[in-house]
């Protein structure tokens, strides 16, 4: 378990003013305004889809407010026990949880429920699909379930625009052409490449163009 800290300068797609909405306008606009308690939410997905940076956005969004959030996973280690004054308890990556984790988070989904205590999570597939116990996978279907679509090329095209301005450089069209091109389309594994390139172009004291991308790519595929 962790208690999620408050993000000094939060990655811009982890807030909701900043967030591009694109085709999960319903469901950011249900968490935006979401008032607790409220019923249990769940989001689906393909990886890269934004499960985990909606889920952080709604747990900024209580953390700005002045309340406490708890936060668990497939990496978080045992035991997964409900603190006093925490409003919010999210689970992310219900489908890679282990029997248990699945313990674990059915015993914390019912003491949430009975304190009041607001619950949101995400996984890969809808909740009738989640390989999980039986008890756990219908309280994860009982509330709001909501399947998210990954942005398109263009809404794409404008997220990375947006983080290279929030981070001060250019982004070229050439080099967002070879990454949307020549790299898998969804939007985690853009950022995190953004994010290498960010720091390569740094170290070396170069501008980002095709020809940095690649060396960084070569180099880095011989590491």
């Amino acid at each position: 378990m962790k208690q999620i800290p408050l993000a000094i300068a939060p990655a811009a797609d982890a807030r909701f003013d900043t967030l591009l909405s694109g085709p999960n306008a319903e469901v950011v606009q249900h968490l935006r305004t979401l008032v607790p308690p409220s019923a249990p939410v769940y989001l689906w997905g393909p990886t890269g889809s934004g499960k985990t940076h909606l889920l952080a956005a709604l747990a900024e969004r209580f953390q700005c407010a002045g309340e406490r959030v708890g936060w668990f996973g497939p990496a978080e280690p045992l035991p997964w026990t409900l603190e006093v004054g925490w409003s919010l308890v999210v689970v992310d990556g219900c489908d890679l949880l282990d029997a248990q984790q699945q313990q674990a988070a059915f015993a914390l989904f019912v003491e949430a429920g009975s304190h009041g205590v607001q619950w949101a999570a995400a996984g890969r597939v809808p909740p009738v699909d989640l390989p999980l116990r039986d008890d756990l996978r219908t309280r994860l279907g009982w509330g709001h379930v909501f399947g998210l679509r990954a942005l398109g090329e263009d809404e794409t095209r404008a997220v990375l625009r947006r983080e290279s301005d929030r981070r001060g450089f250019l982004l070229p069209d050439e080099v967002m052409d070879y990454m949307l091109t020549r790299q898998q389309r969804d939007l985690k594994h853009l950022m995190n490449l953004l994010d290498r390139l960010d720091g390569y172009a740094m170290r070396e004291q170069r501008v980002m163009t095709v020809p940095l991308l690649r060396q960084m790519l070569a180099e880095e595929s011989q590491a």
